[in-house]
């Protein structure tokens, strides 16, 4: 019986798991591929563009913000969600990326990060000939 391909199961497989270092909704983020390229956005309400960091090593992209402390002498909380300090949200980008092409923008408390996908990883056409291939003799 033939299997067929599940696109979100390879692209589960391809991307690895949305690691997340921050508990969910302090760093929401939206992963999707568009013509050519795969893209991050990650909501960043609040946060300076001087304590956005990102890297990418061993084939896992990391943004790490820093919101920092406010002087809160001599106040009352009645509640308190908004969240300070440093946090890291990491990703692994698996090979289906071009590393070398990374752009990012930050714009209205949203980071984008864009990423070419790699050449072997587009799609191609294969063209069938008429002939019968004969194995090659090594």
């Amino acid at each position: 019986m033939a299997r067929f391909a599940d696109p979100f199961t390879d692209f589960e497989r391809a991307f690895g798991r949305l690691d997340r270092t921050w508990p969910t909704g302090m760093m929401p983020m939206d992963a999707y591929t568009q013509d050519d390229n795969f893209y991050l956005k990650f909501d960043l309400p609040g946060v300076d563009l001087d304590h956005i960091d990102i890297s990418i090593e061993k084939n896992v992209l990391s943004v790490t913000v820093e919101r920092p402390h406010e002087n809160t002498e001599g106040v009352t909380w009645a509640m308190r969600e908004r969240p300070t300090g440093r946090h890291t949200r990491q990703v692994r980008i698996g090979d289906m990326v071009d590393v070398s092409h990374v752009d990012a923008a930050y714009d209205d408390g949203v980071l984008t990060v864009v990423m070419p996908l790699s050449e072997e990883t587009k799609p191609r056409r294969i063209d069938v000939n008429r002939k019968v291939l004969e194995a090659s003799s090594a």
